[in-house]
């Protein structure tokens, strides 16, 4: 296998953004400008993701239907805590990886980490400091590698976040630590494969926003993964991108899951 080249030197810590737009009611927007206000003066640290951190980065505006709040898991009964002491009504919707702060018919999310806990919100993510006005207050935004680790694993029937990392890899490239990005994804390397190809297929004139050195590591894998056996034991990964889409190969089918019981003989 090649040796893996470093990515290029990492850009300034220091990044500020366009504005996060997002097409949301009045009600939703008072809602959320409260809520980030609230929470710059909990003092408790956060992060911005989901549509509004995309529309920061690439300049893309969308509807939305809530904010998606970050934190790292040992601030995650903090901030519900914080927010219920002042009125709100919170809910522990999978302590896992989620929780929600709600009024009335308007939420935000509190996350940390994903739905199948692959990627926890640690100190890493706030090393670099990415910030965009959003709702008329400064927030410190998700870096693009992280967020294109996370969006990279969100393939279900009904929500499939390959445009995201798609145009977050146009629009960021030049930020992403791919070095980085790859370590991430370490034991989950073919799905970065898939996202640089997808990238590659949809935009052929911008594939040199990809390294080379690290499309080469990966095609390298491929190859070498080619000249060994089929692995004994039937699982289906199918479940890190979605739980439920996947959920018949594990209950019926006699696959074991990514983490469990190896499934029935065929």
């Amino acid at each position: 296998m090649n040796s893996m080249t470093p990515s290029p030197q990492a850009p300034s810590p220091e990044h500020e953004h366009s504005q996060g737009n997002a097409t949301v009611t009045p009600e939703a927007e008072a809602f959320y400008t409260e809520g980030l206000k609230l929470l710059k003066e909990s003092q408790i640290p956060f992060l911005l993701g989901g549509t509004y951190a995309v529309s920061a980065y690439t300049g893309i505006c969308r509807p939305t239907k809530d904010i998606d709040i970050f934190c790292r898991g040992g601030d995650f009964l903090r901030v519900l805590t914080f927010f219920q002491d002042r009125g709100f009504e919170t809910e522990i919707e999978d302590e896992r990886w989620i929780g929600k702060v709600k009024h009335g018919p308007h939420f935000f999310d509190v996350i940390f980490n994903s739905a199948v806990a692959i990627n926890p919100v640690n100190d890493r993510w706030f090393e670099e400091s990415h910030h965009a006005i959003v709702c008329g207050i400064d927030v410190q935004l998700i870096p693009p590698t992280e967020i294109v680790f996370s969006k990279s694993f969100v393939q279900m029937r009904h929500k499939y976040d390959g445009p995201d990392v798609a145009h977050l890899i146009l629009k960021q490239h030049q930020h992403i630590d791919w070095k980085r990005l790859l370590a991430h994804m370490e034991q989950y390397w073919e799905v970065l494969l898939m996202q640089v190809l997808n990238f590659r297929f949809i935009y052929p004139t911008e594939r040199d926003c990809i390294p080379e050195w690290l499309m080469q590591e990966l095609l390298d894998r491929l190859s070498e993964r080619a000249k060994l056996p089929l692995p004994q034991t039937r699982i289906c990964r199918g479940r890190l991108f979605s739980r439920e889409d996947y959920l018949i190969d594990v209950a019926e089918w006699g696959f074991a899951d990514v983490v469990g019981e190896e499934g029935r003989s065929r």
